[in-house]
């Protein structure tokens, strides 16, 4: 997951307090909307039903029963290298799991997704269940898991194996327990979340299911949180080209690189964004040069952009790029030629966008959430869930349970102790939604299917 949990109204900054107890064992979510005060009648009947059926309790037993089981699947998964857009080991193994599970026609599909439907027994709503299976990573990195002081020590263990795992554990209860849906669950382990994936594995998935009616993904988070808002991002890597030189002999003759781009950078450090909504820049990555005695002949930089909203992602955009022209100009106006230039490549666009807090499947997860005892609390960053988002299509992040903390460093961990307690929770908001035959109807409603 994107690290960029951010508050989108500053009237929220109470009920961002009342996080920061839980912040510290799970990334720095924060409220973005007011949690309704009351579920839809609809909603609540559906999920009093829920609870109140003896198959149901059966189920939630059998995951906390399955808890043990699930952690070997965790260790497993977490042990197989999957950096951005190298997945396929990690990729093919779940798949396999998958199959043993009873998912028969589960694959890995042209983008590298592992996918595999649980077909419901009517027309009810198909809707998205996923976790992402690269991390951030490079290829070498010791992902070997180890434990301590009771908690479990890998890269990637918790952002985003345990949403893995926990996907295993709930198609194996729901076949051992022979749990029927109404509507059908498309289970996926996808691509391209991390890094400059791009969210490439969610976009295929939705233009090629193009009947998908909602999606609940899974992502390390305290319980009780419901990511609601996509924060978008752009992202730029800007390339500077000059003669170069000797840095005495050519002195006065041609212009720097690095100068031109140290030049766009000072000016990209004054842009200025409104705070709400949310809205940032920075310069990540910069290099280029030969040599100290060099008048550099190349520079590079990567730029990252990012917004609560459209319309400012867009502004700054715009503001980021006149200032590389402008620093350009600067720099080739300074010694008189126009030898300086500069080219752009995107290459990051995460599309944003939000699941209204009165929805259906956000109600979902809150009744579900208060079935538990957990308080829910709605939140925002960059996922997966920006795409459907994007496309209109609700969506939302829960988490999988477990306290998880040190995300994109080689310490990262999880204390999966009562992590069993997430995972049921999850679970209900997801049946819910698409219904239990005999039990429950659906929640969400089946749309009209996509022709773009």
């Amino acid at each position: 997951m994107s690290r960029n949990f951010s508050p989108l109204l500053a009237s929220l900054v109470p009920a961002v307090a009342l996080l920061a107890a839980s912040a510290a064992q799970a990334q720095s979510f924060n409220a973005v909307a007011p949690t309704p005060a009351q579920v839809k009648p609809a909603v609540d009947l559906a999920y009093t039903r829920l609870m109140q059926a003896p198959a149901i309790a059966t189920l939630l037993d059998a995951v906390k029963a399955d808890h043990a089981r699930s952690i070997e699947d965790l260790k497993m998964l977490t042990e197989i290298e999957a950096p951005p857009f190298k997945e396929q080991k990690r990729a093919e193994a779940y798949v396999a799991r998958m199959k043993a599970l009873g998912l028969a026609d589960a694959r890995i599909d042209s983008e590298g997704n592992a996918v595999g439907l649980r077909k419901g027994t009517g027309n009810g709503p198909k809707l998205l269940i996923s976790a992402h299976l690269d991390t951030v990573f490079p290829a070498g990195t010791d992902v070997k898991v180890k434990e301590r002081d009771g908690k479990l020590y890998a890269p990637g263990i918790s952002d985003d194996v345990r949403g893995l795992s926990v996907l295993l554990s709930w198609l194996k209860v729901l076949n051992d327990n022979k749990i029927e849906t109404v509507g059908d669950l498309l289970f996926v382990g996808n691509v391209g979340e991390e890094e400059l994936g791009n969210l490439r594995g969610m976009k295929h998935i939705f233009a090629e299911h193009r009947d998908i009616d909602g999606m609940v993904g899974l992502e390390p988070a305290p319980d009780g949180s419901v990511l609601v808002l996509g924060t978008g991002s752009r992202r730029y890597e800007f390339t500077f080209k000059a003669p170069g030189g000797h840095s005495y002999a050519a002195f006065g003759q041609v212009p720097s690189a690095i100068h031109g781009m140290g030049r766009a950078i000072a000016r990209i450090a004054d842009i200025k964004t409104p705070e709400v909504p949310k809205t940032t820049f920075t310069v990540g990555t910069v290099g280029g040069g030969t040599s100290v005695n060099t008048i550099s002949p190349d520079a590079r930089m990567a730029v990252d952009i990012r917004s609560d909203a459209n319309e400012p992602l867009m502004a700054t955009e715009k503001k980021v790029l006149a200032a590389v022209d402008e620093g350009v100009v600067e720099e080739n106006k300074r010694w008189g030629v126009n030898t300086l230039t500069v080219t752009n490549k995107l290459i990051g666009d995460r599309p944003g966008g939000q699941t209204a807090a009165d929805s259906v499947i956000v109600e979902a997860a809150v009744r579900a959430n208060s079935a538990f005892g957990n308080k829910t609390l709605l939140a925002g960053a960059s996922t997966d869930a920006n795409v459907p988002m994007s496309l209109g299509i609700p969506a939302i992040i829960v988490g999988g349970g477990g306290k998880t903390g040190g995300f994109h460093a080689l310490t990262e961990w999880i204390d999966v102790t009562d992590g069993w307690k997430g995972a049921q929770a999850s679970l209900l908001t997801v049946l819910g939604l698409v219904g239990v035959q005999g039990i429950s109807e659906p929640l969400l409603q089946k749309r009209p299917i996509r022709t773009r």
